[in-house]
């Protein structure tokens, strides 16, 4: 039952990986002229807007976090991402 456990988590992490290398090439894109309607952009959005967009409609609720000049909610879903990824190992104990 624990190699069970073991193989899950591994497989998990590796979709967790995956899913921030999507966001990293995303934020990457963002910053770039390129065009909005690529096969490559509908992808990544498809991907890692399930991720972000529940961060970004719970920190709109926040006011003060709605004038920042910046969407943070890609750094939070990044950050809850990794911290998931760290805690992952510790499920096989």
């Amino acid at each position: 039952m624990i190699g069970v456990i073991y193989v899950i988590t591994k497989i998990v992490s590796i979709f967790l990986t995956i899913l921030q290398f999507m966001m990293l090439i995303r934020a990457i894109m963002s910053w770039l002229p390129i065009d909005d309607d690529s096969n490559l952009s509908n992808f990544l959005y498809a991907m890692t807007e399930p991720v972000i967009y529940p961060v970004r409609a719970l920190l709109s609720r926040i006011e003060a976090l709605n004038e920042l000049p910046i969407d943070i909610s890609f750094i939070v879903a990044f950050m809850l991402l990794s911290i998931i990824q760290i805690l992952l190992p510790s499920i096989t104990l």
